[in-house]
């Protein structure tokens, strides 16, 4: 992990009771580089065993952040640890993924994967701006030092990548994580005169299309954020930094 954690304040994780997220949390609090504050998010803090370990030994906080009333009182708790200087990165990281080829996909299961992996992360985004803005005013540049919203999409998201006769066939998945780009980019466009960083990242974790165990992934993840600057505002990047296909 490059040294770059060393100049976040603070930093919010979604999605951090298992997977990608919990182990994104273990290495931030056990890195000689961690930020000052660390906050992980799960939807059901109390049955996030793992989760709770971490917290018993290191500050944080955990929310609900699906429903617009849980991201109002998770706001309130994130505002009262990080103070004045604000929230220097997001990582929407939180996500839901089920089987759902052509013959299995049902409009329930698309406008609920929808709703978790593109609605959400926007909803969440939008009630942390206050928090971001506050810390993009600290200082200039931009990055994890500043302020930055990472979402964590999927190689799976790109359109241009999925032909051919052995493409993933996950509707649900895919076309959700095609929308979180397109949030990405909105808020890129939306965000960037203020200083405000924006980026898809793919972490290759989990799926037909991953190559790295958790650990190598959540390294190689944070390593990418860690090192974010101007350049990578509004890109699609994987997990080496390499620029994805929309």
């Amino acid at each position: 992990m490059k040294g770059g954690f060393s100049q976040c304040r603070s930093v919010l994780i979604t999605g951090s009771s298992r997977g990608l997220g919990l182990h994104m949390v273990n290495m931030l609090v056990n890195s000689p580089q961690r930020p000052n504050v660390i906050i992980a998010t799960a939807r059901n803090p109390a049955t996030a065993q793992e989760l709770q370990k971490i917290v018993e030994s290191h500050p944080g906080v955990q929310c609900y952040v699906t429903s617009q009333a849980s991201v109002e009182r998770a706001f309130k708790e994130v505002a009262s640890l990080v103070g004045p200087g604000g929230l220097n990165c997001l990582i929407n990281n939180a996500a839901v993924s089920m089987s759902t080829d052509l013959e299995k996909v049902t409009a329930e299961a698309m406008l609920k994967t929808f709703e978790s992996n593109a609605v959400s992360p926007l909803m969440v985004t939008k009630a942390f701006l206050p928090l971001l803005r506050a810390a993009a005013a600290q200082v200039p540049g931009m990055g994890i030092h500043r302020a930055a919203v990472v979402n964590m999409s999927s190689v799976l998201g790109s359109i241009q990548l999925n032909w051919g006769s052995g493409a993933y066939r996950n509707y649900a998945y895919r076309t959700s994580k095609a929308a979180l780009n397109m949030v990405t980019r909105c808020l890129a466009n939306d965000l960037g005169s203020e200083g405000i960083l924006c980026m898809d990242l793919h972490p290759d974790l989990g799926g037909p299309h991953a190559d790295l165990s958790v650990e190598e992934s959540v390294s190689s993840v944070l390593s990418v954020v860690a090192g974010l600057s101007e350049k990578d505002h509004g890109g699609y990047w994987d997990y080496s930094g390499k620029i994805l296909l929309w």
